[in-house]
């Protein structure tokens, strides 16, 4: 096997071959990584360069660009299921694992924590049981594969379990991938989150192996929809327009609420935080977008927990690549100057 170079991160010497980092990670205590995680951006899910590299919009240059203005993470939303052999036992097909460590390289050679994010949240949702064995397969395989990956690489079960993956139903595949997981990665840290949609609300409902400790505990935030998903074709608002966020004594009161319920969960439970996303719809006014974004992160930050922006160049666009410039005053509102 072929070595191509050596670089050096954080705590370790990496040998990269065939553009997987090979070295022993160091077990992190989960509190430690999740303010390591900071400041962070949703990255490619939904971009081309699955299919064809050559039809990237996501450019290696940007991950220079989000550790130059002052982001810390990215969450890499991986779609694997179109791309696993359904005649071979699941295997993952090597030209996706490729564009994965690509990406994993690139933002760890920036400085960028890497989340890899498994994100069929639709798949699992419409038919659990019948995609069980698939998601399974999935993490065996990305166990392995990323077993010697650093301490900067972190797993995330399943984003958003929701519909049919019912709360009963997720922590029993939640434990079946943990052990998986932890087969191959005993020091690995791993986010995971409640059904319904990682929402704050369903915590309670949450069922996590207590003497498993190396956990960080995900929540995602939109509210109030009618604000924040206004004209999404995807949902019930994509008629409703020109709702704003004033930022009001009730608004924050409403945000505050909601992220205290999440702070005491957290408490009693001996768990950090990390807000896997939020933001509002690019057809929301500008003024109120940010106001919330801004309103959002900070409510996060204060209370001690990490966040990633949803996202970097779709929808609730931070980055545009046609104009290959920043949306400033969401970039701003995330990271102030």
């Amino acid at each position: 096997m072929q070595v191509s170079k050596i670089f050096v991160l954080p705590a370790l010497l990496l040998v990269t071959m065939q553009g997987v980092a090979y070295g022993q990670p160091k077990a992190v205590d989960p509190f430690e990584q999740n303010q390591k995680l900071g400041r962070g951006v949703n990255i490619i899910g939904y971009d081309p360069l699955w299919r064809n590299r050559d039809q990237a919009r996501f450019q290696a240059k940007y991950f220079r660009l989000l550790k130059e203005a002052g982001f810390n993470s990215v969450r890499i939303n991986l779609h694997p299921f179109r791309h696993m052999d359904t005649t071979n036992g699941w295997t993952i097909r090597q030209n996706w694992l490729d564009t994965m460590d690509w990406a994993m390289r690139e933002a760890q050679q920036q400085g960028l924590i890497v989340v890899l994010d498994m994100h069929e949240f639709g798949a699992m949702g419409e038919n659990p049981e019948g995609n069980k064995e698939k998601f399974l397969a999935f993490w065996k395989q990305l166990a392995a594969h990323c077993q010697n990956a650093p301490s900067t690489t972190l797993f995330e079960v399943l984003n958003e379990p929701n519909k049919k993956l019912t709360p009963a139903l997720w922590n029993d595949y939640l434990k079946s991938a943990l052990e998986i997981i932890r087969k191959s990665n005993p020091t690995r840290t791993v986010i995971c989150g409640p059904a319904f949609w990682n929402g704050i609300g369903h915590l309670h409902e949450l069922e996590i192996p207590e003497t498993d400790r190396n956990i960080i505990v995900t929540v995602h935030y939109y509210s109030p929809m009618p604000f924040t998903h206004q004209g999404a074709a995807w949902t019930d608002h994509k008629d409703k327009l020109g709702v704003e966020w004033l930022g009001t004594e009730d608004d924050k009161k409403a945000l505050n609420k909601d992220f205290d319920l999440a702070a005491k969960w957290a408490k009693e439970h001996n768990r950090p935080i990390y807000l896997g996303e939020f933001g509002a719809y690019d057809k929301a006014a500008m003024e109120s977008r940010a106001r919330y974004t801004s309103a959002v992160a900070r409510a996060a930050e204060v209370r001690g927990w990490s966040w990633a922006y949803w996202q970097f160049d779709n929808d609730f666009i931070l980055y545009n690549v046609g104009k290959d410039s920043w949306v400033e005053p969401i970039r701003d509102a995330l990271v102030p100057r």
